[in-house]
């Protein structure tokens, strides 16, 4: 009976959706500012091995899910004093101190491929498709990204360095350039 009613609560809570927390929904779009100044939605990384992300923005609340690696990058898409909503490459949405994330770019490998069965996503050797293939990454590795010029991130992963096309991690935006 307990756990059907925490089920109910974090369900109750979720759907509130940023309304709740003094925020819109159009906060969370384009060139919107939140409470830190930054812009929104933009992506860091999990800065501890274990984090946990809760249903609201407070340790009042209960966790929803613990993540277990550093480096895992999230899109942050709330913000609420010192708290920041985030979301993972699959989708789930939770709360999460500031002090556990970094500003370190991580992506992931095309996690929508990973039902696919025997397909790779191919680090290059140059920026360019006609490149050298030097590392083939299997769907949902995470990489470090130094820099995305709009079309291709240069990045590292499991010893190997080069340019992976933009179009194919999640943690970069089509067209965001950085360095």
């Amino acid at each position: 009976m307990r756990s059907v009613i925490l089920k109910i609560l974090m369900a109750t809570l979720i759907g509130l959706g940023p309304a709740a927390f003094g925020s819109s929904p159009a906060m969370a779009q384009g060139a919107a500012k939140g409470a830190s100044g930054l812009p929104l939605p933009r992506f860091v990384s999990l800065k501890s091995a274990r984090v946990n992300i809760r249903i609201g923005p407070s340790t009042d609340y209960p966790v929803a899910w613990m993540y277990m690696k550093s480096g895992t990058p999230m899109e942050i898409i709330q913000e609420y004093d010192n708290w920041r909503r985030v979301r993972d490459a699959d989708g789930t949405e939770g709360w999460v101190n500031q002090a556990l994330l970094s500003g370190e770019r991580t992506a992931v490998a095309a996690p929508w491929m990973r039902e696919k069965g025997e397909v790779f996503v191919n680090m290059r050797r140059e920026p360019q498709s006609s490149a050298a293939v030097i590392a083939k990454l299997q769907p949902g590795v995470v990489i470090v990204m130094d820099e995305c010029n709009g079309d291709w991130c240069h990045a590292s992963a499991g010893g190997a360095e080069g340019w992976v096309s933009q179009a194919e991690v999640w943690g970069a935006y089509p067209g965001e350039a950085f360095k």
